[in-house]
C-alpha cells in the first residue's frame, strides 16, 4: 500500500507551549528537538512512501531543515491532529494510507506503524486503524488509585468481535467487577495514539460536527465512531521501554532516560 507518514505539530500548547522545539537528549548526549526526533522515529518505520511534518507555524519549519524533511503548512484554525492530516491530504499524491504519527511521541515503535499498514491491508471495512496496548492487573490498580486522586492517566478502549472500537474513554473501561484483576494481565487495553487512515476518512471526518461525548472526553477519534466509521484496534506488544509523550517540561528527563534505553542517539 501507498502510505505517507504525517506529524502533526503545533507550537500552541496549553500543557507546554513551543514543544516541538524542546531539545532532548539521546544516548550520546547530543541534543536535538523533539521534532526532529519525532522525524527521526517516523523515518525507522520500512515501506512508507514519504515522511512529512504538518503545522502552521513557522519556527517548527525552520527547525525541520536539519532533517530535511518536507513540511506541510496548514491553517492555525486546525483543531487537532486529525483536522491537520485531513487539510494536508490534497497536497499528497493519492495515498492509499495516510498515517498520524504523533508529533510528541517519538518512542513509538516502528512496528506499531507496520501493524496498522498490515491491518488495513486485510480489513477492507475498517476506515482507521491504531494501536492498543493489553496492561497488568497491577498497573491497572495503579491507574485506579490515579482515578480516586483525580488524575487522567491515559485512555482506554473496547471492541466489538471483529477487534472494531465500541468507545474510547479517558476513565478505565471496561467496568472491573470482583475478581476482574485477579490474574497477572487485566481486561484492560490502553490505546496508543497513532492512527492509519483511508483518504476518505479523513474527508469524511472534516465534514463530521465534533460530538458531545468528543468535547467532554477531549478524544478527536471518537469523532470517527460518531460518523459511523469502523476503527480497527490492533493489538500490540509493549515494547521494553517507557512509551512516554512530551506533554509537560517533567516529562523530558524520563523521555531522555527511555531514547538511552532504547539506543538512540
Amino acid at each position: 500500500m501507498n502510505s505517507v507518514i504525517l506529524i502533526p505539530a503545533r507550537y500552541q500548547s496549553s500543557r507546554y507551549p513551543g514543544k516541538p522545539l524542546v531539545p532532548l537528549k539521546g544516548l550520546n548526549g547530543a541534543a536535538k528537538p523533539l521534532i526532529q526526533r519525532s522525524v527521526e522515529a517516523a523515518r525507522r518505520v520500512p515501506g512508507v512512501s514519504g515522511v512529512y511534518v504538518v503545522t502552521d507555524d513557522e519556527r517548527i519549519a525552520e527547525a525541520c531543515a536539519p532533517a530535511r524533511v518536507g513540511v506541510i503548512m496548514t491553517s492555525p484554525e486546525c483543531r487537532n491532529g486529525t483536522e491537520r492530516c485531513a487539510e494536508a491530504l490534497s497536497q499528497l499524491h493519492d495515498p492509499d494510507l495516510v498515517i498520524n504519527f504523533q508529533g510528541d511521541a517519538l518512542l513509538t515503535p516502528p512496528r506499531f506503524v507496520e501493524a496498522l499498514i498490515a491491518r488495513m491491508a486485510t480489513d477492507a471495512d475498517a476506515m482507521v486503524a491504531t494501536p492498543s496496548l493489553r496492561v497488568t492487573s497491577a498497573e491497572v490498580r495503579q491507574l485506579q488509585a490515579e482515578e480516586a486522586r483525580g488524575l487522567v492517566g491515559g485512555t482506554s478502549v473496547v471492541t466489538d468481535g471483529r477487534g472494531h472500537a465500541l468507545y474510547f474513554s479517558k476513565r478505565l473501561i471496561p467496568h472491573l467487577p470482583a475478581g476482574a484483576l485477579d490474574h497477572e494481565m487485566s481486561p484492560v487495553r490502553l490505546h496508543v495514539g497513532v492512527y492509519a487512515y483511508r483518504p476518505s476518512a479523513l474527508e469524511r471526518y472534516v465534514t463530521t460536527p465534533m460530538s458531545e461525548l468528543e468535547q467532554l472526553e477531549g478524544l478527536e477519534q471518537l469523532r470517527f465512531l460518531s460518523a459511523g466509521l469502523p476503527v480497527a484496534v490492533v493489538e500490540v506488544e509493549t515494547p521494553p521501554f517507557t512509551l512516554r509523550e512530551l506533554n509537560n517540561p517533567d516529562d523530558v528527563e524520563p523521555i531522555e532516560r527511555a531514547l538511552a534505553e532504547a539506543g538512540l542517539e
